[in-house]
């Protein structure tokens, strides 16, 4: 087997169901299995992906056991020589799968590698290419200073807006709404940590396989399209929980022992005070009834 795709699905039964055909109208001359990662949806996910798609593996989870830890139980059983993480909100090319896997085979140096990936109004989803968030990048990127200079590498150190989205490079962390991964990186460094229930998992997994010697790229000679929930809608506090929770957990994990107690101390009184006032954000918006799931509509797929 060449190719493991890992799709984790949480109420998102129609995204879910346009990922698959995309994936299964994809043209390659690799062997290719899908397993989807269900974490106990309410909606119609699993009774639809079992009657559409006999062919893929199904783990029915009884309860929601978090983006990361999915994913892992879909590694488990994973027979193939790349591991694809792939959002069910995203759909894949023709040639996406083909042009991934034939550059993963001519860098066996390269442990991770992900393709461009576009929103549905056709701009760059920045998250496809970015630098660590050490705390330098972090209060660039906060500040708004690499809006300020987007030409500038010292204020874009995270999102590398000066570099041409159009070219490949080795970059430091890469998203996991499509991330390729050599399985004997993944034997050597391990899966994505657990402790990230959403969002985090995929820049703590690219640091670790970093840190082991591979090599990470962004190759966008492919690419696919990557669906997100409109800004004007009300987010669950949970998401905005854990979303500032990652960045914490990261920090301490990574870069708390290299700096500090007062630069430490400013990361996560930062980090506090961006939550609370996305709370309040959050809390002015307008309430808006949801929406069909629709594939021009994207659902938060993490929680």
């Amino acid at each position: 087997m060449d190719l493991s795709i890992l799709i984790v699905n949480y109420n998102t039964c129609q995204l879910t169901v346009d990922c698959l055909h995309s994936v299964f109208a994809a043209k390659t001359e690799y062997s290719y299995e899908v397993i989807v990662i269900d974490n106990n949806s309410q909606d119609a996910s699993v009774d639809m992906i079992r009657e559409l798609f006999p062919q893929v593996t199904l783990i029915a989870n009884s309860d929601n056991t978090g983006f990361a830890k999915a994913n892992n139980q879909g590694m488990d059983i994973a027979g193939g020589r790349y591991i694809l993480l792939l959002n069910s909100d995203t759909v894949v090319l023709e040639d996406t799968l083909q042009t991934m896997i034939d550059f993963m085979d001519r860098n066996p140096i390269t442990g991770a590698s992900g393709c461009k990936v576009v929103l549905p109004d056709g701009s760059l989803d920045k998250a496809c290419k970015r630098g660590f968030p050490t705390p330098s990048a972090s209060f660039y990127y906060a500040f708004g200073l690499s809006r300020l200079f987007p030409d500038k590498p010292k204020f874009n150190q995270y999102q590398l807006g000066y570099l041409d989205s159009d070219q490949e490079y080795p970059v430091d962390c890469l998203v996991g709404a499509f991330m390729m991964v050599r399985r004997e990186t993944i034997e050597q460094v391990g899966g994505l940590d657990e402790e990230f229930f959403m969002y985090g998992e995929d820049i703590d997994w690219c640091y670790r396989i970093k840190e082991a010697g591979w090599g990470i790229h962004y190759y966008p000679l492919t690419h696919i399209i990557h669906y997100k929930g409109g800004s004007a809608r009300r987010r669950p506090v949970k998401i905005i929980y854990e979303f500032h929770r990652a960045m914490i957990l990261f920090h301490r994990k990574h870069y708390r022992k290299h700096y500090n107690i007062f630069v430490n101390g400013a990361v996560y009184t930062g980090v506090g005070l961006k939550m609370l006032l996305a709370l309040l954000f959050n809390w002015l918006k307008p309430v808006r009834p949801a929406a069909p799931l629709t594939s021009d509509r994207q659902v938060e797929v993490k929680l």
